[in-house]
């Protein structure tokens, strides 16, 4: 999120094809839209009013999942990755830091610069 407020390439490219194709989805979680805006304020607000960019809120088993975690970023966007009936795949994950997710069951998109 903050290498998009950044101006990462990649990172812009995915918002701009979630906005203007069908079947192209970018979730962001709570968790680390706060952290983002922590880094970067004022990130938070204009993700989210991206209108290709849907938030996940913490609801209730996200947050039992990110209560035993000590990233809540990180801990919501693995919960969020996870496979659904919807994305019985899971989703992937675009990240500047691929380093983070190499031991967890998710697949990644590296957008690093």
């Amino acid at each position: 999120m903050v290498a998009a407020g950044r101006g990462n390439a990649l990172a812009s490219r995915l918002i701009h094809r979630a906005h203007a194709e069908s079947g192209w989805f970018l979730y962001a979680t709570v968790c680390a839209l706060v952290e983002a805006d922590r880094a970067r304020p004022g990130t938070a607000e204009h993700l989210a009013a991206l209108p290709g960019i849907a938030i996940v809120d913490l609801d209730l088993p996200a947050a039992l999942s990110v209560a035993r975690a000590t990233t809540w970023a990180d801990a919501h966007t693995l919960y969020a990755a996870q496979p659904t009936p919807d994305r019985p795949d899971g989703a992937v994950i675009a990240t500047t830091r691929p380093h983070t997710w190499k031991k967890q069951p998710v697949r990644i998109l590296d957008v690093s610069p």
